[in-house]
């Protein structure tokens, strides 16, 4: 079963997904005029002024939030170090050319989301991939396929897998059990789960800036102490990306293709650009302005944030410490931890199991979000077995806080893989309406006026749109 699993999620991972998602990319990328770049200081101007007019829902800002702290988890802080000590410095690379083009596609997922959102019986705005595939295509079977695998993959996996992170850290670092961790995180998962969907937002509206400036402070603070080997480090993931240091050896194109693989792959798995995961968070924002783009540009930011800055922090305390040695085994958040050891002392083991504790608790809520929002596309729009799942994601938490997991996680990569396909194959097929949105909200941007989407301006929107949205 194990060697089954492992082949499948080789084949999408290695070779299916890979090819699609950089496709993608560069299509919206080309697409979109280079939006990523030609309007990147204008897409933090929305983020800031999305703190307001929410009319009592949900914020732009509190969705980017919850969408961050589902993307900063353990792949992070484990997940560099694991491609650095199979890929090499020159991962590093990869991972931010993925991010960089990813943020286009991260643009045209969140605006569908955001034009394609409905309301639940609570009045709180939902979307996402499910819902423009239902409404956009007219293509259910497709939503069906893509909730059944995020649930699965978000709602009960990757929160096993982020409390099992948890539990070994801090039985590492304070000695306390893995049983004992597991109730705590199940009772604090459970009060804010039960807490409803604004709840999470503004859970993760306080504590995803502290965690993720918390952590960048203490990595500015390494750089700055190192800061003549910086140079020399930058260099070095330059290096190993081309294969120049490689070339004397003779083994220039395998160092490349690693570091390549490990590099888009672990980006990807990171900043879920594409992955269609984000998109949930970007639906449930009354954004300001009032147009679906405006959340596109706000979402595009958590792929910068998530990879750019915070993935780049940890590979700086990584590369910094001179404890990457391939084939030692010192891998994944071990070697982060032991990195960190090396430059402020041994409480730097315990700060990062306190980093983990917020980075992956966090992403428990958030993937939760994440599920229930697609278990009422299924259901639509009923509350018949939220406690059930509720329950059931709260099991999942205990068990991952004291199992071991690995078959468990290769069927997620699975489910997730699956997910990502058929988000891309739908973006791909609502590609044009992406792109008028986008020339909209600059036409009316470049008029000097605030943009507003009037759904009656686009036929094929306003005849997808169930009534009240958008009015």
């Amino acid at each position: 079963m194990t060697e089954i699993a492992n082949a499948i999620s080789g084949l999408i991972w290695g070779h299916v997904l890979i090819y699609l998602l950089i496709a993608a990319g560069v299509f919206f990328t080309v697409r979109l005029g280079f939006i990523q770049f030609r309007d990147f200081g204008y897409s933090f101007k929305v983020m800031f002024a999305s703190r307001e007019g929410a009319k009592g829902g949900i914020s732009s800002f509190q969705a980017f939030c919850t969408s961050l702290a589902a993307r900063v988890g353990t792949g992070n802080m484990a997940g560099v170090a694991v491609a650095l000590y199979l890929g090499g410095p020159g991962a590093i690379f990869w991972m931010w050319l993925i991010a960089l083009i990813g943020m286009a596609t991260s643009f045209a997922e969140s605006t569908l989301a955001q034009a394609y959102k409905i309301k639940d019986e609570e009045g709180n705005f939902r979307g996402g991939p499910a819902y423009y595939m239902e409404l956009g295509l007219g293509k259910r079977w497709m939503g069906v396929l893509f909730s059944l695998c995020l649930i699965l993959a978000f709602g009960l996996v990757f929160n096993a897998v982020q409390s099992n992170s948890i539990a070994a850290a801090f039985n590492v670092a304070f000695g306390i059990p893995k049983y004992a961790v597991g109730i705590a995180l199940v009772i604090g998962s459970g009060f804010i789960i039960f807490g409803g969907l604004k709840t999470i937002a503004r859970f993760a509206e306080i504590v995803v800036p502290f965690m993720a400036i918390a952590y960048l402070l203490l990595a500015i603070y390494v750089c700055a102490a190192n800061a003549e080997q910086l140079p020399g480090v930058f260099m070095l993931i330059i290096d190993h990306a081309f294969g120049i240091e490689q070339a004397g050896a003779g083994a220039i194109g395998y160092g490349v293709m690693q570091a390549m693989i490990q590099g888009i792959k672990r980006g990807l798995f990171s900043n879920e650009a594409g992955m269609g995961s984000a998109a949930n968070a970007a639906a449930t924002a009354t954004p300001n302005p009032p147009h679906p783009a405006s959340q596109g540009y706000v979402q595009m930011l958590g792929v910068f944030i998530d990879t750019l800055v915070i993935c780049s922090a940890t590979a700086a305390l990584i590369l910094l410490s001179g404890q990457l040695e391939p084939g030692s085994g010192l891998t994944g958040i071990a070697l982060t931890q032991q990195a960190l050891v090396t430059h402020v002392g041994e409480w730097g083991s315990t700060f990062i199991a306190i980093a983990i504790l917020f980075f992956a608790f966090t992403s428990i809520v958030a993937n939760y979000s994440y599920a229930e929002t697609n278990l009422l596309f299924l259901e639509h729009n009923h509350q018949k077995g939220m406690l059930i799942f509720r329950l059931l994601v709260l099991a999942m938490v205990m068990f991952g806080s004291l199992g071991e997991i690995k078959l468990v996680w290769t069927l997620a990569d699975i489910s997730m893989g699956m997910m990502a396909i058929v988000n891309v194959i739908a973006l791909f097929m609502l590609s044009g309406v992406v792109i008028w949105l986008a020339k909209d909200y600059r036409r009316q941007l470049k008029a000097g006026d605030v943009p507003t989407f009037n759904r009656r301006d686009h036929k094929k929107l306003d005849k997808d749109l169930p009534p009240g949205i958008w009015e």
